[in-house]
């Protein structure tokens, strides 16, 4: 029986911050994905993950990162990359957050970083607004620049379970990265990889067995 939704945010609630990557990417003639690609590399230690779990400074992240991207082949600043971190929200999938709560617990699992304003990394004020009332949805919100834990470390989907009260197997967990899904399963929790809200959104439906659409206003005759 699902007791609990557990999703991740950028990516999922929000557009992802690879798209971000790319057009910065493009934009200074550096290949496709490459971002990503540094970290990726020594993924448990490297300055990525260490900022995720706010072992250093974001001063240090900026240094640390640029020798990283020189080192395999394009010299970029740490900075450059924070800044490209906040998503667009996705409205559907916000709209299901708020379906889901009035049938069952929701929280949110999100490897974030101690820049910009608020867990969602905002960059202005306003947006930092608009993240906050989404994030005030969750009954739980677990933050690896908080708690010290980042995805895929499985302690960190134990803890975000025990904070809601659940087992791993009565809840179903949301991400748009393979990589992050394979621990919650081996939990026991259920997964779905976010490719698109569409998809992510008809997969939940599947399990939870209700709409997760808000229906269409009626039409004046």
């Amino acid at each position: 029986m699902i007791k609990a939704v557990l999703w991740d945010f950028g990516g999922v609630i929000t557009s992802s911050p690879f798209e971000a990557f790319n057009r910065y990417e493009k934009a200074n003639h550096i290949p496709l994905d490459f971002i990503r690609s540094v970290n990726a590399t020594h993924p448990e230690s490297n300055a990525w993950a260490q900022l995720e779990r706010s072992d250093i400074s974001v001063a240090e992240f900026d240094d640390l990162f640029l020798a990283e991207s020189r080192a395999l082949g394009h010299a970029i600043a740490g900075a450059d990359v924070l800044a490209l971190l906040s998503g667009e929200l996705r409205d559907e999938m916000v709209s299901a957050l708020r379906i889901v709560k009035q049938h069952m617990s929701i929280g949110c699992i999100t490897n974030n970083v101690r820049s910009g304003e608020g867990a969602a990394m905002a960059r202005d004020h306003h947006r930092a607004i608009m993240m906050d009332e989404v994030f005030n949805l969750f009954d739980v919100l677990v933050e690896s620049s908080k708690v010290g834990m980042r995805k895929p470390d499985p302690e960190i989907y134990q803890f975000a379970c025990a904070e809601l009260g659940v087992q791993p197997e009565n809840a179903v967990f949301l991400d748009d990265l393979g990589v992050n899904l394979k621990p919650a399963r081996a939990l026991g929790m259920q997964t779905i990889k976010v490719l698109n809200a569409n998809q992510a959104l008809d997969d939940l439906e599947g399990l939870l067995g209700f709409s997760l659409r808000s229906p269409l206003p009626s039409q004046s005759p």
